[in-house]
């Protein structure tokens, strides 16, 4: 078989964990952080004629436009739009009525939290090879969501398509900028760009590293590697299908890493020749033949050990196929987005069935889950003791715990609210 999509077993397989950002890419968008921090506008200038090898003549696409790229669409094209950016807003709603603001009895009074949305997002989406409504859609309709008072897209794509799915996002700005030189100028502001609260959305190696750099300056919501997907699959899963989901990631780009874990080697089998057989009519099947090779099919003796391998992969996008997969849901503990049966195709979760496809990749599903509107919303907490008789225990903990510490300043603000003060 012409195609190489590599076999391991759960022996020989070795998770591909996060290594971290090369450490060139680092350091160049360091520098260039410097340059549109120090220089503003002008630098920022400079980098979109340097890196982007355009004109700079103008940052901010107005809405005028965005709206006539919309209208300029083909009305079936609008619909498409309209209907993720409609499921993708009907997902968000439904996980913000979860949050609720608090106020629980405490010694001496109440306590609780506020919830309140940051004001400022930059939504960034990639140009890359191909223009992503969906990443726009994805991160900017959950923003406004979320309550955000200004949402900015960012991309250096000013593609029709990207234009049009910022009006249908409702997005308040459209920096037209991509890369290293974007996120600072996102971050730190400009004279003509106020800087922003959070940073939000996937970008490629360089964006990355400069979401890292910024980090603490403003928040983000992850650093993004290469995309993946994990097909756990028992012997009764349909190879077909399979096949056209590895693919399905295999052509995001050459660094994409498709993977297939099952204890069955005939389906590994009818898959390998699956695979050669939808390459054949592949537009992109020499972008998906390179990132075949980045994964590949891994042999398990059994399902409790194949299960095992998927936790320790933690991958952004995990299917189950199959009923002895499908069961196994409570089992599965790390992955961003999980799509259970063969009628949840991973590509529905791109293309806005409602949940978000800005997942965590390279094993980082351990500790962080995916784009949400929990990320622009900050919780607030609060404290009113008003009855002096119920803090009394309360003030002598506080007393002996600052006295412990050695903070004799701490100990006096506590024993000065004692009732029987002099």
């Amino acid at each position: 078989m012409s195609t190489q999509f590599p076999r391991y077993t759960e022996e020989t397989y070795v998770r591909n964990s996060q290594k971290g950002l090369p450490a060139d890419s680092i350091l160049a968008a360091q520098q260039i952080i410097n340059e549109v921090r120090t220089d503003g506008d002008k630098g920022l200038n400079a980098c979109i004629q340097r890196y982007e090898q355009r004109s700079a003549d103008r940052l901010f696409v107005p809405k005028s436009e965005l709206q006539a790229a919309f209208l300029s669409l083909p009305s079936e094209t609008q619909s498409v739009l309209e209907r993720a950016a409609n499921r993708i807003r009907q997902f968000a709603e439904a996980q913000k009525s979860c949050l609720h603001p608090l106020k629980t009895q405490v010694d001496g009074g109440e306590a609780g939290h506020f919830l309140a949305p940051v004001k400022r997002a930059a939504c960034y989406a990639p140009g890359g090879r191909f223009p992503l409504p969906s990443s726009v859609l994805m991160t900017a309709v959950t923003a406004k969501v979320a309550g955000v008072e200004h949402v900015m897209l960012v991309s250096p794509s000013a593609h029709k398509i990207m234009l049009a799915a910022a009006w249908v996002a409702d997005a308040d700005s459209f920096l037209y900028a991509g890369g290293a030189h974007a996120v600072a100028a996102a971050a730190y502001g400009t004279q003509t760009i106020v800087p922003v609260d959070i940073i939000v959305g996937p970008g490629n190696k360089w964006v990355t590293a400069a979401k890292q750099l910024v980090s603490g300056t403003v928040a983000i919501d992850m650093l993004a590697g290469p995309s993946e997907l994990v097909v756990l699959a028992d012997h009764t899963a349909n190879p077909a299908i399979i096949a056209a989901d590895l693919l399905g990631q295999a052509e995001h780009d050459p660094d994409a890493i498709p993977i297939l874990v099952t204890c069955s080697n005939a389906l590994i089998n009818a898959v390998e020749k699956e695979l050669e057989t939808q390459l054949t009519k592949l537009s992109t099947a020499a972008i998906a033949r390179i990132s075949l090779t980045n994964g590949g099919s891994i042999l398990c003796s059994s399902m409790k050990k194949a299960i095992q391998m998927v936790n320790d992969i933690g991958p952004e996008h995990l299917e189950l196929q199959g009923p002895e997969a499908e069961n196994s849901v409570n089992a599965l503990t790390n992955y961003g987005g999980l799509f259970i049966g063969a009628g949840a195709a991973e590509v529905f979760g791109d293309y806005g069935v409602g949940p978000n496809h800005v997942l965590p990749t390279s094993g980082t599903s351990r500790y962080t889950g995916g784009l949400s509107v929990f990320d622009f919303i900050r919780v607030r907490t609060w404290l009113e003791l008003s009855d002096t008789e119920g803090i009394r225990t309360l003030i002598d903990d506080t007393v002996k715990l600052a006295e412990a510490e050695g903070l004799s300043a701490h100990a006096a603000s506590a024993a000065v609210r004692r009732k029987d003060q002099t």
